[in-house]
């Protein structure tokens, strides 16, 4: 069995602010408009070197989407850039009528999305977002799983001609994918291969599922984990070639169980290769104050939760 170790933790939203600065070195059209986050979201860098192509809009996130979408029209490329709650919910008529509607070529980027937001609390940690941007026609959804691949996802989406929803995090998680590895939009990666259960995650939950499969391992239990950066557009062919094989699918991420991931797998499923499946998300809940630690284990989002879910499932084929 293959496995993965890391030496290092960093914030994927650091890797989002690495990727900007390299497209600020490397494309002349990309602009960047925050929304008085600056810090939060690791812009600084960018700033510091393209001080002229940097427009901070203030606490008016709205506005900040409808100047993304005019900066288009010119030939820019727009990276916005707030928290995950007040880059969907806040601006959604916004982003609907003006970016999706329009077709603009502006990339939505969120930082401190999920429950790991942590102690800012339940009016900060957004768990439905996913499912948000994923009904807009013609959005692309990315949630990536550590700093490597936030930094390539962020530099791939800029040859994307189109609106992209790109989001990531504030807690510092394992770094375990190539710094050098190709970021396809749309392709999933399988990381470990099994025969029993197939395991799909995204985000923060990736290294959770990896954990959990060589606990599964250990007991006797063979489990394909494939990381799954792109929700929309899904790779549909990776997940029903790995359930053909495996006969039964957990889903894992940090997401309300409705809208996310979990029901666009289901989808796939139901048209193409009916197989039991278990998901491992928020089950229609806020969060709440806590630690990230804390409240991953109290949501049951962890390696621990994924395990639980195998052998459920397990209990299905």
């Amino acid at each position: 069995m293959k496995t993965y170790t890391y030496t290092e933790k960093k914030d994927t939203r650091s890797g989002f602010g690495a990727g900007l600065a390299e497209l600020g070195r490397t494309n002349p059209n990309v602009v960047a408009l925050c929304a008085d986050l600056i810090g939060s979201l690791k812009m600084n860098e960018f700033i510091d070197e393209n001080p002229e192509r940097f427009y901070q809009i203030g606490i008016a996130e709205a506005n900040m989407m409808g100047i993304a979408a005019g900066l288009t029209i010119g030939g820019k490329i727009p990276f916005t850039g707030t928290f995950a709650n007040f880059s969907t919910g806040r601006v959604y008529d916004q982003i609907r009528q003006s970016i999706a509607y329009s077709g603009k070529n502006v990339k939505i980027c969120a930082s401190h999305a999920g429950l790991t937001l942590g102690e800012d609390g339940a009016t900060h940690q957004i768990l439905e977002d996913i499912g948000l941007m994923k009904m807009l026609p013609g959005m692309v959804v990315i949630n990536p799983c550590d700093y490597n691949q936030t930094k390539a996802a962020t530099i791939a989406i800029a040859d994307y001609d189109g609106p992209v929803y790109l989001r990531f995090g504030r807690p510092s998680v394992p770094i375990f994918t190539p710094a050098d590895q190709k970021f396809e939009i749309g392709k999933a990666i399988q990381l470990t291969e099994g025969t029993d259960v197939t395991i799909v995650a995204t985000g923060h939950l990736v290294w959770e599922a990896l954990e959990a499969s060589k606990a599964l391992h250990e007991a006797g239990i063979s489990a394909e984990v494939i990381n799954i950066h792109t929700i929309k557009p899904l790779d549909d062919k990776a997940i029903i070639d790995s359930v053909s094989k495996t006969g039964c699918i957990v889903t894992a991420e940090e997401h309300n169980h409705l809208g996310g991931l979990g029901e666009s797998v289901a989808r796939v499923l139901a048209q193409h290769k009916p197989t039991p499946q278990e998901f491992v998300a928020t089950n229609d809940t806020f969060g709440e104050s806590g630690t990230p630690a804390q409240l991953m284990d109290k949501y049951g989002l962890n390696s621990d939760a994924i395990q639980n879910a195998v052998k459920k499932v397990l209990k299905r084929k």
